[in-house]
């Protein structure tokens, strides 16, 4: 099921074998649980700029457009650039060291942004953010891949996204109530200091596994060249289907948690702490459960057709357009909140059944790159271009519509999720020839 017990040339006494097989499956579980921390340590530090915005705006005099910026685009062009080099570097050297150092450096910016008095200065701190978050994602997702055989795969990797709603609660939950006890500032600074204390945690204590021991014995161990890796990407349409339609998709799920703060601010005058206490509630009880649901199923309904690893996410996506549209229509209430929750939940069913797609597309030694690969597409358009259109659409919205010019951002932006859809069908009807062979 798990972490296998040792096949050494002369079997174990069948209650040794029991009891070591029984001890590999709960270290497995200790490290999928501190990725887990490590992960909502990364989203926290990455999403609490959202709640932040109102107050940064006013004391730094910025417009909708510079937020964006800073809230997308500064974060994403480290991100996602330095994103392959270290995939490639992952697939090479020690994961665990790799993704400490990240943690290291994601951490400190964050305390950094506190100390910011400028558009330029809080662009840069945004920028080392990204720098360290590009060291986080894809090494997890290769040593989850070591940690689980295929058929637990993706409820393990829907497991660590949960790392995704969980850190933008807490985000917007104690960026609220530190904002409201202290200021902005102070925010960034505790924060990027709980981050510091996690890296000794993770560095000591989670071992590298031996890469690929669950996959087809014929796969290479050995890195292969970055030339070999990219023609097996090339040869994968599956590969850059699932990538486009999983960044469209993110572009309206990051530029919405981004915004959604301020819409709420704006257009229904709510406060801060309100607000944090609203998103913070929509991404536990949406957010939690559409992962979970979405890897589940994924796992199950695989077995027979693997298309689930693309037909249910693109479900999810096509169930989302009407509550939007629904929701951002109707004052704030029991119905408008039902409204949220829905694709609170559905725009995060994808996460699974995609990332684990991905691991099984290519061989075990390209994991890495590969999954740096697609986070690269997936971030660079969502996280560098959500924030930013959403308000670019806002500013050239507000002499008509004044404070509601977010709604009619949002709305329109919800077309990604249609041509998300649209691309996770097509990925779809190659993701069965596409497919590595796996272990039997």
């Amino acid at each position: 099921m798990l972490d296998s017990s040792p096949s050494p040339a002369k079997a174990a006494p069948h209650g040794i074998q029991h009891s070591r097989a029984a001890a590999g499956a709960r270290y497995s579980f200790y490290v999928l649980t501190v990725l887990t921390l490590v992960y909502i340590t990364n989203f926290v530090d990455r999403i609490v700029l959202g709640i932040l915005v109102v107050p940064i705006k006013s004391e730094l005099h910025l417009s909708d457009v510079q937020l964006g910026l800073i809230g997308g685009t500064a974060f994403a062009l480290f991100y996602t650039a330095l994103g392959i080099p270290v995939g490639w570097w992952a697939d090479r050297a020690s994961r665990v060291r790799i993704m400490t150092a990240a943690l290291v450096c994601w951490s400190l910016f964050t305390a950094l942004t506190g100390s910011a008095h400028s558009f330029v200065t809080l662009f840069l701190a945004r920028l080392g953010v990204g720098v360290g978050e590009a060291g986080g994602a894809a090494p997890a997702y290769a040593l989850i891949a070591d940690y689980f055989r295929s058929g637990w795969r993706a409820r393990a990797l829907g497991v660590f996204s949960l790392g995704i709603p969980l850190g933008s609660a807490l985000g917007y939950l104690l960026g609220g109530y530190l904002i409201t006890a202290y200021t902005w500032r102070a925010a960034f600074l505790w924060l990027g200091g709980a981050g510091l204390l996690i890296g000794p945690l993770f560095l000591l204590t989670v071992r590298e596994p031996e890469r690929g021991r669950f996959d087809a014995a014929a796969a290479a161990r050995a890195a292969p060249p970055l030339r070999q890796v990219w023609l097996t990407l090339a040869g994968k349409p599956a590969f850059w289907l699932l990538s486009l339609g999983a960044g469209c998709g993110s572009l309206m799920g990051y530029g919405l948690l981004f915004w959604l703060p301020s819409f709420f601010m704006r257009s229904e005058g709510m406060s801060v702490l309100a607000v944090s206490r609203l998103l913070g509630a929509l991404l536990l009880c949406g957010g939690v459960p559409g992962i979970l649901l979405g890897s589940y199923l994924a796992d199950r309904l695989s077995v027979r057709d693997r298309r689930a690893y693309a037909l249910v996410p693109a479900l999810a996506f096509l169930g989302i357009l009407p509550c939007y549209a629904l929701g951002t229509t109707l004052p704030m209430g029991p119905a408008a909140f039902v409204c949220f929750l829905v694709p609170a939940a559905l725009q995060l069913v994808w996460l699974g059944p995609v990332i684990t797609a991905i691991q099984q597309l290519v061989p075990p030694a390209m994991r890495s790159l590969a999954s740096a690969t697609f986070l690269f597409i997936n971030n660079l358009l969502g996280l560098g271009l959500g924030a930013l259109i959403i308000g670019f659409a806002s500013d050239q919205l507000a002499a008509r519509f004044g404070s509601s010019s977010l709604r009619y951002a949002i709305l329109g932006g919800t077309v990604f999720y249609v041509l998300a859809a649209g691309l996770f069908l097509a990925a779809a009807r190659r993701l069965r020839r596409d497919f590595e062979p796996l272990a039997a």
